[in-house]
């Protein structure tokens, strides 16, 4: 499985994830159609955020570390894991949204 984007097909892994991050609009734009997530300004700051962590500190931080930076930074209006499974119905904002984001795998608490 891959994604095209700008007519050239990257490589993802067995889960969906690219092997290598593209921080390209057109990369979270094809991957959301791919996953079925339309995006709104919510999905965009989730997905710049966690853009942001992966390129400071290398990869992207755990739900519940996640969950406090986002709070925190006031990202978004309502930082609940109710929000974040309503904007990422498919393992939440730490698993596909950060899919969504074109970014590798995460690898946090739990292995996943």
């Amino acid at each position: 499985m891959g994604y095209v984007i700008n007519g050239v097909e990257k490589e993802t892994d067995d889960d969906g994830y690219l092997l290598e991050p593209d921080f390209s609009e057109e990369a979270v734009n094809a991957i959301a159609a791919e996953q079925g997530v339309a995006m709104t300004d919510d999905h965009w700051a989730i997905v710049n955020f966690l853009r942001r962590k992966y390129q400071e500190d290398g990869h992207t931080p755990n739900l519940r570390n996640m969950m406090k930076m986002l709070e925190e930074e006031e990202v978004i209006a309502d930082v609940s894991s109710a929000r974040m499974f309503e904007l990422f119905p498919d393992g939440g904002a730490a698993k596909q949204g950060v899919k969504v984001a074109g970014l590798t795998k995460p690898f946090g608490k739990g292995g996943y």
